[in-house]
Parts: structure tokens; C-alpha cells; sequence
């Protein structure tokens, strides 16, 4: 329990949420033990609680150093000193230190595990805010890449706005906060929580949980428990707690549980179909593990935790709830009974101005504003209104004589308009749980276990890929699928360095118009951050592989009518979507939402909680738990628990399974009857995908230099994109048919291992260079024709004779170690002289000779090239009278000028130079002389 340090009292009592008297009553389980007199008395009476009298009750923050701190941890100048304790999580400790860092905070904590640290600060407002039904808390998260070692990405190089998943650990830090937070609480807080260093192994998010209850209970805030959180894997048959990422790579189930040390207040998770009753062993396990945690921080909250704002939560006057239903009990009954939201809203705001009005016209409503202090505290509910009270009459009596005067607490006839509508509210809630209770039946008329009608249909959007609207009573979800490839991928930048793309992503859009009203309409809340996430999580286990269905695909659900649960809607409704595209699921399934009425005993039950299936708006505004479980008859695949209470059992938690699976049962029956059912076919507006595997060390081919072999591809073909990975997969993204084919053509020729001496008929010549032309042997597959092979004679320039565009025959007579091809047109042309034969063969027998006697492998040369050069020198030094056509032969044959097809090593190189000097100058010779 969390200690109080500037009183003896053992904690901070906190009041049920609702109660059936306009009293506020103490639950036997809160931190301030019940008064004797509470019984007997009609009135609220805790006189007996309070160490000493408070002449004066106002809202102010209590002393920071408080002189009942543990002197242990309070210095010389009231500074508190640093403090850790290691509390066991599993098979290891998590560190807790306090005092070291935001000391002027008025709670704040670090934690570690392993090298994962967060720091967490909790401050509070000196002055409260305007009084509502709401909780003034702000959360706030943020993973500075700085804790990896990294910067972001950005232009700005620094951390900007808060990300999806960070907004996700927000909520997770929020919702089990709330229910522990007294009502009448109205100064605004502030958790800020900071991931200072992070190992890659620990994940922050349970740490960030545990971290801000830890700091929460060491500040003045004046919560009822202290509150841990923890995450659960299942490995095979093991449940971890805490469990590291990798651990978690090959675990069913990821479970997220926060609670007190007797109760549960959320979990949120996701898993591959497990069964109920592995759920429920999990949550056990994390039970208990938080369980631990919580007794470790009562004792550290005794030690070092500052005293707790008692005096600042201010509640209306119990008087006010017995004017509310002595004036509209009759008619909230009545009202209650409409079916539709809508009517059913607008009546009750009728109903509460009568009452505002009413209670105006006999003057107990004021609308000043600063009538709302004459509302009791806490600290006033504590003194003891019987006691009598010394008070000395000026004028009247002689000094130090001492008149004893009786006088009443009596609360203020003049209520705020504030406090009428919050009780108003509470009183309509009351009378709601009173009616499902006593007689069985909901707003709508169904029993506890009923389901709304429910009605869907697909294929409404004739250009979307996929779509389907599933509506369930006043709730109804569009749900349109979208098939693109790796380019419409979402890229997520987080921690781990390594940039995670998510081919499946689910967006979830609520728009004011759903329920009837006018709001802002820009970037989305954190409520449907939160939502589509959940939805998401619900349909990733029915997709298949990336290698069976390889496209991107993005699930849009617009909330179109609202009243409760439009999160499994959207569940049952991308389900829908998802066969009207053609995607292959593994199998359909549905969610649904369940609540609760706890304390029945309070209306006349048997005190066993009251679980509601499919609960709408009001339900789940005024019950005690929202439960939302996805999957199907076999097993969850997603789930999310918020309590509104101090926390439930596993008993509970398993009869409202129990009910949920008979609910998600009929839910699937009823899909399957949709109405025009879904397509279970690929649009023809969707992108066609094909998929090659090429040799890996060949995909430099088909991206080639900078990515211009792979843009010329697309742009001659007409796909929208072909990715090339690393491993050999090719995936060519088109939009129609004949594109994706003739991108296919392109990249096979460019697959292709062509072979010396093959000859090719009716290429394209595609460019003119200088030495020579790029001839087009296979779509996208080119290769060089030299000058020197274009003709049998003498070609100055190749434009002479050839442009962009002909048609030639070719034949490969070489191809190097870069994969690039030489092609020879003259090989293929007809023999004009005779004599070419004679020099050919005396060439080929000096080429023989010459490698004949040299000695050494590294000055072997190719017989089609180098040697013919050696024979020409040789026969230009001996006869000077060869024709100049003949001698035109030498240089025409010689690859050892070719430098763009080169393929020599430094010895070769060295060989040619030597061999071949004589040429060189015979050939420039030549050139000279016919010029």
C-alpha cells in the first residue's frame, strides 16, 4: 500500500464510482480504513482519520519535504537524497532509483533492465483547472534515438513529432493511471516518460508502464495504489515474464498487463489463435508478477514518497444528488428507455436543463463560478461536524473568557452549475446499472448476452480493390482494401536501426459526423492511432506470406455511424474487405466488445458481476470494463482490457471469454450470409505482380550502373516497378498485362548466358558511337560491334554506312568477365577475296608457333585476336608490297585496341606491347599514306 509520510494514516482512501446513495462511500479494499460512526451516522463523518484539524481547507499543494519523510533519505537542507532498490521481474532484477535525477519533479524514477533505462517525471499544476469528468492527465513518451548510439533521419537531425508506436506506449501508460485517480481530482498532470538508453534486448514499453506508476505514487498526486506492468511471451509451453526480443521472435503470444497488487486494470495484446484458457494462465503469471513489484514500491513509497494532496479533491454536495432525483428520477427512467442513440441523447440534455432550471428558479444554482469552493473536500468530509467549536465574541465579554457556540456544517445552498451536470451524469449511470440489473434488460432491449443485428455487404466501391460495410445495430465500419507494391510500404524508423517496412497497415479514421456532432477534422487522434492498431493486430494472423500473395496491402476503415465498439467493426469489416480483394486469408474472424456491472449488490443482485456482450456507447460509459477480443471459434488473435474500477479477478476475466467466444460465434455465422458476398478475386483495376528468381550474382544486370538499366526497363515496358532484391527475387509491379510481359521478355534476354558463336539475325542497332555500334540482340540485352567488325573493308565511320535503327545480323565472338558481349557483323559477310583464306591459316600456324615457345602460362593469348596481330607485324616487315586491304586486315582484327572490351591481365598487356610494336607503326603509317 502507498504510505501517506505527513500523517500516520496508512494511504488514501478513494471512493466507488458508483454509488447508490448521494453519499460517497469507502470500498473495504482502499488505503484509509473505514470509520465506526461511518454505520450510524447520516452523515459523512471521518473525523476519526485525520491527524489534527485544518481551521482553513484549500487547494494547495502539500510541502515537498515533508519533516515525516524517512530521515534516511532526506538530507541536511530537506533534499531528497538518492535511493534504488532492485526489485526481481522474472529471472532477473530491475533497478528503481529515485533522488538522483528531476529532483524539483514532483515524482520521478528511473528504471533499468539490463541497459535499457527510462526516466519518468510527474508534475503537477498549482492551480486546478475547471472541474469535469475527466481526469486532467497527459502522457507524454519519446525514444530519443540517442539511446541507441544514432541521430534521426530528418532534415532537422533531432526528435520531432510523436510517433505511431509511441503514441501507442502512451496510451498503454494512461489507461491503467486513471482508474486508480480519485474523482473530484481537477489539477492538471503531466507523466512525461524519456528512453534514455536502450540494448536492443529489453523493450522500454513495460519498463515505461512500471516506471510511471513508480513515479506517480512517490508524488503528491493522491492515486489509491501503487501500479506495474509487465509483458508475457509463451514460448512453446513456457510463459515469460519480460521476455527479451529475441526470446519474443518466436513466441504465440504478446501480452501486456498492468494492475495493483490485487487487481488487473488492463492488458493489450496480440497472438496466433491461442485458446482462452492459455490467455488466462498468462495473465495469472503476469499477476503475479506485478503483484511482486507493487509490494516492493509500498515500501519504497513509505521511505521516500511525498505526502498526498488530500485537501485539493473537492466533490459536490451530497445534498445535490437527492435534488437531482427527487426532480428527474422518473423521467431518467423513462428517457432510458429509448432505443436510439440519437433521441435517447438529445432527451437526456433536455432533461438535464429542466433540472438546471429547476434548481435555479428555487435558487440552489448560481452561475458564478466561485461558488464552486462551498463544495466539500475531502478534508472537510473528515472533520467531525458534531464536535463544538470555541469562539470568542468580540465586545461581549471580558478578555479570556471563552464562549462555547454550537454550530452545523451545513452545506451551501448555492450548487454551481458544474457540479449539477456531473451529478446529473452520474445519477443517469446509476439508474442505467439499476435497470440492466433489476430487470434483465438493456437500453435497447436485449439480455446481457444478446447481440445487435447485424448486416453487411461487399463490392460497393467499383474502383476500389476491395470493399465491404459492415454495420451492427448503430455502428457501421467502410472498409476499403488497397493492393500496391513495395514502394506503397509504410517505413517505420524506430530503435533498432534497421528502417522496418510493414507490408500490412491498417488505418483508422473517426470523423465527427459518425456520431451526430461537429468537431475538427486534421491529423488523427491518439484514440485512433490506438484503435487501428488494434484492428490491425486483429487481421496480421489471417494474411498470407509475403512468398504466397506478395503485395503491399493497406486497410482503410471510416467509422460512418458510432455506438460502441467501432474498433471490432473495423475488425469484421476489413475481414470482409480483405476476400472482396482477392487476398487469401488463412481463415475469417470477428471481434467484439464486452463489458460489465460489477457491484450488483448495489441494485438489488446477488453481488456476481453482470457481463454484457456487443455493449454500446452509454454500456461502456457507464459499466465497469470495455473488453475487445478478436479471433474466432478456435482461438484470440487480438484482445484489449480497460478497467474503470480498482481491478477484476481471473474468474471474471474468464466468464467474460467464456461469453465473447459465443458472441464472436454468432458474429462469423452472421457474416457469412453477406449480402452481395465478397468477390474472392483480384480487381482488374489491382496491380499484377510476377515474381522470377534470377541468379543473385546476375542482378547487377538488371539494375545496372546507378539504377539506369532498371528505369530504362520500366520506361520502355510501361510497368509501375520491378524490385530486385540481393537473394535473386524479382518482382515486376504492372498495372496491365502486355507491359508485365514485355518487362518480362526484357529481363530473361538479360538473363540470358549467350555463347561464343552464336549468331543472331535481324538485331536493331540502338546507338552509334565512334568505334563502332550497340547492337540489340534480345530485348534489353545489347552488345558492342566494332568499327573493325562492321565491314570486311576499310570503314572510316560507322555513320557511313549505318544508323540508328538497321537491322543487322551478328555473331558473338566475345564475352568478357563483366558479362559484356563483342559482336562481329563482318564474320558473317561473304568472302571477297581469296587470298584472306591463305593469310588466315599462315596467321593461325604463326599463332601456334608463337605460343608454342613461350614458355610461360601468364603469356598465353587468345588465338581470335592477339596472335593474328603478331602475324600481321611479322608480314609487314618482310614484304612491303602487300596490298593496302590486306594490311587494312591486321588492324581490323586486332583486339588489343578494343579498350572498351578488354579483357587482358597485366601480362598480357605487357606480351601485346611487345609483340605488336611494329604494327602499330605500320597501321599509322598506313593511315598517313592513304590520307
Amino acid at each position: 500500500m502507498l504510505a501517506c509520510p505527513s500523517s500516520s494514516l496508512h494511504g488514501l482512501a478513494t471512493l466507488q464510482r458508483h454509488s447508490q446513495s448521494p453519499h460517497f462511500l469507502l470500498s473495504n479494499s482502499l488505503l484509509f480504513p473505514p470509520s465506526p460512526r461511518l454505520a450510524t451516522s447520516p452523515k459523512c463523518n471521518f473525523r476519526s482519520l485525520l491527524s489534527g484539524r485544518s481551521s482553513r481547507r484549500s487547494a494547495v499543494r502539500a510541502s515537498a519535504n515533508s519533516p515525516e519523510v524517512s530521515e534516511s533519505v532526506v538530507g541536511d537542507g530537506g533534499a531528497l537524497q538518492p535511493y534504488s532498490v532492485k526489485i526481481p521481474v522474472g529471472d532477473r532484477h530491475i533497478l528503481v532509483e529515485t533522488g538522483h535525477i528531476g529532483r524539483q519533479a514532483s515524482g520521478s524514477v528511473t528504471v533499468t533492465d539490463g541497459e535499457t533505462i527510462v526516466y519518468t517525471t510527474v508534475c503537477l499544476d498549482d492551480v486546478p483547472s475547471e472541474p469535469s469528468d475527466f481526469f486532467p492527465l497527459s502522457v507524454h513518451y519519446q525514444e530519443r534515438f540517442s539511446a541507441a548510439g544514432r541521430t534521426s533521419g530528418g532534415f532537422f537531425k533531432r526528435e520531432g513529432k510523436t510517433k505511431d508506436h509511441e503514441v501507442l506506449i502512451c496510451r498503454l501508460i494512461d489507461r491503467p493511471l486513471r482508474p486508480t485517480m480519485p474523482k473530484g481530482f481537477y489539477h492538471d498532470t503531466q507523466i512525461l516518460s524519456w528512453v534514455l538508453s536502450y540494448d536492443g534486448l529489453h523493450s522500454p514499453d513495460s519498463l515505461a508502464v512500471t516506471a510511471a506508476g513508480i513515479a506517480v505514487a512517490l508524488s503528491e498526486v493522491p492515486m489509491s495504489k501503487a501500479v506495474a506492468g509487465v509483458r508475457v511471451g509463451l514460448v512453446g509451453d513456457n510463459y515469460i515474464v519480460n521476455p527479451t526480443t529475441k526470446e519474443m521472435e518466436h513466441s504465440e503470444l504478446d501480452l501486456l498487463l498492468a494492475g495493483t497488487d490485487d487487481g488487473i486494470l488492463m492488458i493489450e495484446g496480440y497472438s496466433n489463435f491461442i485458446p482462452e484458457e492459455k490467455l488466462l494462465r498468462a495473465v495469472e503469471v503476469g499477476q503475479d508478477a506485478v503483484r511482486a513489484i507493487c509490494n516492493e514500491v509500498d515500501a519504497l513509497v513509505k521511505k521516500c514518497g511525498k505526502p498526498k494532496m488530500l485537501d485539493a479533491i473537492k466533490l459536490p454536495p451530497p445534498e445535490l444528488y437527492e435534488h437531482v432525483e427527487e426532480i428527474a428520477g422518473d423521467e431518467i427512467v423513462k428517457v432510458l428507455q429509448i432505443r436510439n442513440k440519437i433521441p435517447r441523447r438529445k432527451a437526456l440534455s433536455s432533461l438535464e436543463e429542466k433540472v438546471l432550471n429547476i434548481l435555479t428558479e428555487k435558487g440552489f444554482v448560481s452561475n458564478d463560478s466561485k461558488l464552486r469552493s462551498n463544495s466539500e473536500t475531502i478534508a472537510e468530509i473528515l472533520e467531525d461536524e458534531d464536535e463544538d467549536e470555541e469562539v470568542i465574541v468580540d465586545g461581549e465579554v471580558d478578555e479570556g473568557d471563552v464562549h462555547i457556540k454550537l454550530t452545523s456544517h451545513k452545506p451551501a445552498l448555492l450548487f454551481s452549475e458544474v457540479d449539477v451536470k456531473l451529478v446529473f451524469k452520474e445519477v443517469t449511470s446509476k439508474f442505467l446499472r439499476k435497470r440492466i440489473v433489476e430487470g434483465g434488460k438493456r437500453s435497447d432491449g436485449r439480455t446481457p448476452d444478446g447481440i445487435r443485428p447485424i448486416n453487411s455487404r461487399c463490392g460497393l466501391l467499383p474502383r476500389a480493390h476491395g470493399s465491404a460495410l459492415f454495420t451492427r445495430g448503430e455502428t457501421q465500419s467502410l472498409a476499403v482494401v488497397t493492393l500496391g507494391d513495395k514502394q506503397m510500404a509504410q517505413r517505420i524508423d524506430g530503435l533498432d536501426g534497421d528502417d522496418e517496412l510493414k507490408r500490412f497497415y491498417l488505418q483508422y479514421s473517426f470523423p465527427p459526423s459518425c456520431v451526430g456532432e461537429v468537431g475538427r477534422i486534421g491529423a488523427p487522434s491518439r484514440r485512433e492511432i490506438g484503435h487501428g492498431m488494434l484492428a490491425e493486430r486483429s487481421l496480421e494472423r489471417i494474411l498470407p506470406s509475403e512468398n504466397d500473395f506478395p503485395y503491399t496491402i493497406r486497410v482503410e476503415s471510416t467509422i460512418t455511424e458510432s455506438n460502441g465498439s467501432s474498433s471490432m467493426a473495423s475488425v469484421c469489416g476489413g475481414c470482409l474487405a480483405l476476400q472482396d480483394a482477392g487476398v487469401p486469408i488463412k481463415c475469417s474472424i470477428a471481434g467484439i466488445a464486452m463489458g460489465m456491472v460489477l457491484d450488483t449488490k448495489e441494485f438489488g443482485g446477488d453481488g456476481t458481476p453482470l457481463i454484457l456482450s456487443d455493449i454500446v456507447g452509454s454500456e461502456d460509459a457507464s459499466g465497469d470494463m470495455d473488453f475487445k477480443v478478436a479471433g474466432n471459434e478456435d482461438g484470440i488473435t487480438a484482445f484489449q482490457m480497460d478497467i474503470k474500477v480498482g481491478g477484476i479477478t481471473l474468474p471474471i476475466m474468464r466468464k467474460a471469454l467464456q461469453q465473447a467466444r459465443d458472441g464472436r460465434k454468432h458474429i462469423l455465422e452472421t457474416m457469412m450470409n453477406c449480402s452481395p458476398p465478397p468477390a474472392n478475386r483480384l480487381s482488374k483495376y489491382a496491380p499484377l505482380i510476377h515474381v522470377m528468381k534470377v541468379k543473385p550474382d546476375r542482378v547487377n544486370l538488371i539494375i545496372g550502373s546507378g539504377g539506369k538499366k532498371i528505369k530504362s526497363i520500366i520506361e520502355e515496358s510501361g510497368v509501375e516497378a520491378i524490385d530486385a532484391d540481393d537473394n535473386g527475387t524479382v518482382k515486376i509491379f504492372a498495372k496491365d498485362l502486355p507491359s508485365l510481359e514485355r518487362s518480362k521478355a526484357i529481363i530473361s534476354s538479360l538473363m540470358m548466358v549467350p555463347t561464343i558463336g552464336d549468331i543472331y539475325r535481324n538485331c536493331e542497332i540502338k546507338s552509334i558511337a565512334s568505334y563502332g555500334v550497340f547492337v540489340e540482340i534480345a530485348p534489353g540485352r545489347e552488345g558492342l560491334c566494332h568499327i573493325s567488325e562492321l565491314s570486311s573493308g576499310w570503314l572510316p565511320k560507322a555513320e557511313d554506312v549505318f544508323k540508328v535503327g538497321d537491322h543487322i545480323d551478328v555473331k558473338l565472338i566475345e564475352v568478357n568477365e563483366k558479362g559484356q558481349l563483342r559482336l562481329s557483323h563482318r564474320a558473317l559477310l561473304p568472302d571477297t577475296n581469296p587470298d584472306n583464306s591463305n593469310i588466315k591459316q599462315s596467321t593461325g600456324e604463326l599463332a601456334d608457333d608463337t605460343e608454342t615457345s613461350s614458355k610461360s602460362p601468364e603469356k598465353s593469348m587468345d588465338k581470335s585476336s592477339t596472335p593474328k596481330i603478331t602475324a600481321s607485324s611479322k608480314r609487314s616487315s618482310e614484304d612491303d608490297s602487300v596490298l593496302p586491304s590486306k594490311k587494312f586486315v591486321r588492324r581490323l582484327v586486332s583486339s588489343s585496341q578494343d579498350k572498351p572490351f578488354t579483357n587482358k591481365d597485366k601480362t598480357k598487356k605487357s606480351s601485346n606491347k611487345a609483340v605488336g610494336s611494329g604494327s602499330v607503326k605500320d597501321e599509322s603509317s598506313l593511315v598517313s599514306g592513304e590520307a
